[in-house]
């Protein structure tokens, strides 16, 4: 059965795939990666901050939280860039209005995602062109022109009765010389790939050892999908529940060794494949610079994000670090964002084939890109 194709680029052995990954809850950017140096970090975090002598170094400013171990080594090798300070405009500091604007990429209906994909010229976008591992399409991906939502590859079938039916279907699409029956087609091709893929037991790549939990056997699904080439441009992940206003370490101490060691795996796994692949991590907010009396943080502003996958120029903490002192601090006491989210996003778009249409997938936004790249 031949391959179902959707090329972000027009060029078929060029296919790229953009992954996006949402920390949900508001992640907390300075337990994740924290400003060692800056001594306005210790003294608004007594208890909770990460000390210097646990920290694993990363620039001689930054220190890794050594629950996120297992990315250092994506990080030494140039694979993995970071972003201080990162976040949105919103300053409701709620959750559902932050998603909901970062998701949408400003007060615009349907997701920036979504719109990037519209905005392929040239591009034929089959049934698996974009996926989202969960129970519902995420709002990034609204008004995309074909996103398919599953928890597992098993969830992608016609049923038991699926032979028979796939061969009626094929004979009714087959006479069809429209967008319709090539649509039909295509969908035919992918079920018969995903039915390939579901009877072969998967073993991941290069000695990568996956998780059990949610965001690495997600990870696995979009790997697989990848390696077996069904024109997949990109797919939706989220790591959720980092919200915590108290006894912050149980909570979000689990989230980030399910989280860096999903990243880990997936990249290992891919190999060679993750030349083609970039991995984009965000979340709608960070949490305020100083703890609160239960040992947690409440909402803030500005966050981390991570870049990583091919052409990336890892290695790097970036963006503008405004320090802590009290006269930068936003509203209550925050972080203020000096990296707008979309200018992380700009030159990786870029790289997926959208260099000339970041005006439509973020309209009314003057851009001023990141250098992830060379």
């Amino acid at each position: 059965m031949g391959d179902v194709q959707s090329y972000v680029t027009g060029n078929g052995d060029d296919q790229r795939t953009l992954v996006v990954v949402f920390l949900r809850g508001g992640a907390d950017g300075l337990n994740m990666v924290a400003p060692l140096q800056d001594d306005g970090y210790h003294s608004a975090r007594p208890r909770i901050a990460i000390t210097k002598s646990k920290a694993l170094a990363l620039d001689g400013f930054y220190g890794l939280n050594p629950l996120l171990k297992e990315l250092e080594p994506l990080y030494r090798d140039g694979t993995l860039a970071i972003i201080h300070a990162a976040g949105s405009e919103d300053s409701t500091r709620s959750h559902f209005e932050a998603q909901d604007l970062m998701e949408h990429g400003g007060i615009l209906g349907g997701g920036w995602l979504a719109r990037f994909l519209r905005a392929q010229a040239g591009s034929a976008a089959g049934p698996l062109a974009a996926v989202a591992l969960g129970s519902s399409v995420p709002e990034c991906l609204r008004g995309a022109p074909a996103a398919t939502v599953f928890q597992s590859l098993d969830d992608f079938s016609l049923g038991n009765d699926r032979n028979r039916l796939t061969k009626s279907l094929g004979r009714l699409y087959g006479l069809q010389a429209d967008e319709l029956g090539r649509a039909g087609r295509d969908t035919l091709e992918a079920v018969g790939r995903i039915d390939q893929l579901r009877g072969q037991k998967y073993h991941a790549a290069n000695g990568a050892e996956y998780g059990t939990d949610n965001f690495s056997t997600g990870l696995m699904q979009i790997a697989r999908l990848i390696k077996a080439r069904v024109g997949l441009q990109a797919a939706s992940i989220d790591v959720k529940g980092w919200d915590s206003h108290f006894s912050q370490s149980t909570v979000m101490d689990p989230l980030m060794v399910r989280f860096a060691r999903g990243l880990s795996a997936f990249c290992r796994d891919l190999g060679g494949e993750l030349k083609q692949t970039s991995v984009v991590v965000m979340t709608e907010f960070g949490r305020r610079v100083e703890e609160n009396s239960a040992f947690g943080t409440d909402h803030g502003r500005g966050s981390v994000m991570f870049a990583l996958g091919g052409g990336i120029m890892g290695g790097r903490v970036l963006g503008k670090w405004p320090g802590l002192t009290k006269d930068v601090l936003e509203g209550p006491g925050d972080l203020p964002v000096t990296t707008n989210y979309r200018n992380v996003l700009a030159p990786i778009l870029e790289r997926h084939g959208g260099n000339e249409t970041l005006s439509l997938t973020f309209p009314e936004f003057t851009f001023n890109p990141l250098p992830l790249y060379a």
